[in-house]
């Protein structure tokens, strides 16, 4: 069973939300490894970007990694930042999850847009 966490914010650059959820998920014994990077040009001039992180956790018992869920930053022109954080609850406790949204919400709250 999978868990999503949705957030949005304003003025926030997305390389900055990357490292800062990469930092954060490293807290909870999560890594976080980046797939993808993407630059996209739009007509008005504008940028748009879109990362991608794999997110894997570690086995205590083989040390090897299994992944456990996934990261997608998406930037608009307008200065927007969407993140969507995928994580299979199997595999990360939901303790983890759980603190790991109260850290976003202290770290990035003045950020978020409130729907």
């Amino acid at each position: 069973m999978g868990t999503q966490v949705k957030k949005s914010y304003r003025g926030l650059n997305p390389a900055m939300l990357c490292d800062e959820v990469r930092g954060l998920l490293q807290e909870q014994g999560i890594i976080a490894v980046e797939t993808e990077s993407q630059t996209y040009g739009l007509p008005s001039g504008a940028t748009q970007s879109r990362i991608r992180l794999a997110l894997r956790t570690r086995d205590t018992y083989q040390k090897e990694q299994s992944e456990c869920g996934s990261v997608h930053i998406l930037s608009s022109p307008r200065d927007e930042t969407k993140m969507l954080l995928d994580v299979d609850e199997a595999l990360c406790p939901r303790e983890k999850l759980s603190a790991l949204q109260d850290d976003l919400d202290f770290v990035l709250g003045s950020y978020e847009i409130k729907w």
